[in-house]
């Protein structure tokens, strides 16, 4: 495996700077963002496009480095239902697909986005109970008008290439567990894969563990992401939670730099399940963290995740 970073925690630095910082992290990969929520801090995939030069120069100070990009992120919306919104979500991922097709990277992280509950919706509906009924007739409409045919779309529009969807399990799209990615990955093919973020299933319920075993072969990426989960908020208001990330004593869970929501223990378990399914790719950090700066959080994580990375093959059982 290899130990990369989502390069937004740099997005106050310049690419070259931003990669400098990578680099004397230890990292071996980086995954900038194209678009989306996450934004093009470092890559103005638009001006890029029109301009060859502007674009080998881009990629030339991630090789001159000696480094990868092991995929670029583009997590965004495009079924939003504000036509306007989706419409520049679905044009930033479009360009991504054609940025990725040029430099040689054909896994795309993003996110399988999410519908209103009808046509005449404003804004986005995450459905989370079957009852009364008409939550539960929005969710088959979500699927069966927008969502699946969206993707059937997409993933049309990248035959013959190597692009791939690395779509990460988040609260609020309607992929955000297992089931949810493995009904649609079924229902559009292999072109829908996994980014793995074990944060965002803590929170659920989820053991990140089973779910890798029941997901397998389709994680493709993963993200380093650690929760920690308060109890003193959960056993008398439950874990779904509204409030704003900053207000971390008044919130059920909080994003936290890897190792602080959950100990070495939990990630040499992450690391053995993704090899047991085969994964031997790229782990890349993401830093969320509210109680630490996005360096500290990363030099903890990196010291953690650098004695837990198998970096080497199992080699032969001599032994059996």
């Amino acid at each position: 495996m290899k130990l990369g970073i989502m390069m937004n925690a740099f997005s106050d630095r310049s690419w070259a700077d931003a990669l400098d910082a990578a680099k004397n992290l230890g990292f071996l990969c980086v995954e900038p963002g194209t678009g989306g929520f996450v934004g093009r801090a470092h890559t103005d995939v638009t001006g890029m496009l029109k301009d060859k030069s502007r674009l080998e120069e881009w990629v030339g100070a991630v090789r001159s480095r000696g480094l990868q990009i092991s995929a670029i992120s583009c997590h965004g919306n495009p079924l939003h239902p504000d036509a306007k919104e989706a419409g520049q979500h679905l044009r930033e991922l479009e360009e991504s697909i054609e940025f990725a097709g040029i430099i040689g990277v054909d896994t795309i992280n993003c996110f399988a986005g999410c519908p209103g509950a009808g046509e005449d919706a404003k804004y986005p509906n995450w459905i989370t109970c079957p009852w009364p009924p008409c939550f539960g007739d929005a969710v088959k409409w979500q699927w069966e008008k927008k969502v699946i045919p969206f993707w059937q779309k997409l993933s049309a529009s990248v035959t013959g290439t190597t692009i791939r969807f690395a779509l990460e399990m988040h609260p609020g799209d309607v992929v955000y567990c297992p089931e949810t990615l493995l009904m649609l990955r079924d229902a559009i093919g292999e072109r829908v894969c996994c980014n793995f973020d074990p944060s965002h299933l803590f929170w659920q319920g989820i053991n990140p563990i089973t779910a890798i075993r029941k997901i397998g072969a389709a994680i493709v990426h993963c993200h380093a992401k650690d929760a920690k989960v308060d109890p003193h908020v959960t056993q008398w208001r439950g874990v779904l939670d509204w409030k704003h990330y900053s207000e971390v004593p008044k919130r059920a869970w909080t994003f936290r730099t890897v190792g602080y929501g959950h100990g070495p223990d939990f990630w040499n378990d992450f690391v053995s399940a993704l090899r047991l399914v085969g994964f031997d790719g790229v782990v890349s950090i993401e830093h969320e963290d509210p109680l630490m700066s996005a360096t500290e959080g990363m030099r903890k994580a990196v010291k953690l995740l650098l004695k837990t990375l198998p970096f080497e093959s199992a080699g032969k059982m001599t032994w059996a």
